[in-house]
């Protein structure tokens, strides 16, 4: 605000102050949400993936047991393979 010399009218202020303090709200609120989003706003742990983006993430390693197989069996080939071509160095 300019300084004029004169003071300025009373409403004026108090329409500023309140301005102010609703940009202040909204920049503390903003603040707030990065904070959540990089998980420093608070102590313990950071918040989780669904709380952050509203989707929910199943937990690490869940396989259907078909897939379990597949990979037991390639796993398998891969020993037997290993196994065969040791035996043919010694």
């Amino acid at each position: 605000m300019p300084r004029t010399g004169k003071v300025p009218d009373q409403s004026l202020l108090t329409a500023a102050l309140e301005g102010l303090e609703l940009q202040k709200q909204r920049i503390e609120e903003q603040i707030q949400e990065v904070r959540s989003l990089l998980g420093k706003g608070r102590r313990g742990r950071p918040p989780s993936v669904a709380a952050t983006n509203g989707t929910q993430k199943r937990g690490p390693g869940r396989l259907s047991a078909a897939a379990r197989k597949r990979i037991a069996a390639a796993q398998k080939r891969r020993w037997a393979e290993y196994r065969k071509s040791a035996g043919k160095e010694s």
